[in-house]
């Protein structure tokens, strides 16, 4: 999928989710999904850290129980941490009770690994039923995104996609990538020059 900006009609539909934060002078939110994985999970810490950036990194309950130290790091390095599910779990082909029990079961590997309780949520795919959207609405604050990088993409140059989502870089936008096994060495070719883009052009970047 290409990178593209979700219009402001679809966000206008589903106005109880957040898909921008706050728009203060050059600020832009970070996060990337899927993780932690090893190797690729680690490399986006260090890019981050050597421009002192800030993002919330959405993690899959079963990636934080095989390798909850690497999800200690993203928390010990000042970072956020977000559910996205246990199994990482597509809300249109799972059961209401079978997905809000996985995102429970996220939350407790979570409590139980890393004595955290998340407010954030963020769907995998960005797809909910609107049962399960009231459900966890109730229980979450449901983060959706506002610029899709198209990371995983391998049939995207780098290149290409750099130059389709940097002008899409404004303030207040919600920025994914993924730190997961499909983007391994294309995030890597990607990730260092869109961080340095961010900061040579006197952007921040927050928590949710």
């Amino acid at each position: 999928m290409r990178p593209h900006q979700v219009p402001r009609w679809v966000q206008r539909i589903f106005p109880k989710r957040t898909w921008e934060g706050p728009d203060e002078p050059r600020q832009v939110f970070l996060t990337f999904d899927d993780g932690p994985v090893p190797g690729i999970t680690d490399f986006v810490l260090t890019e981050l850290a050597k421009r002192d950036q800030k993002a919330t990194f959405f993690v899959v309950g079963d990636n934080v129980n095989k390798h909850p130290a690497l999800a200690k790091e993203v928390l010990s390095e000042g970072h956020q941490l977000g559910n996205h599910t246990y199994h990482h779990l597509h809300g249109f082909k799972t059961s209401t009770d079978s997905y809000v029990k996985n995102v429970v079961l996220c939350d407790q590997i979570l409590g139980q690994k890393l004595g955290l309780m998340t407010p954030l949520f963020r769907p995998p795919y960005g797809l909910l039923t609107p049962r399960q959207a009231k459900i966890l609405s109730e229980q979450k604050q449901l983060v959706m995104w506002s610029v899709l990088t198209g990371d995983y993409d391998r049939s995207i140059a780098p290149n290409t996609l750099l130059k389709a989502v940097k002008p899409m870089t404004s303030p207040g936008k919600i920025i994914v990538f993924h730190d997961q096994e499909k983007t391994d060495g294309h995030l890597q070719k990607i990730l260092p020059d869109y961080l340095s883009f961010i900061k040579d052009n006197g952007f921040t970047t927050g928590l949710l």
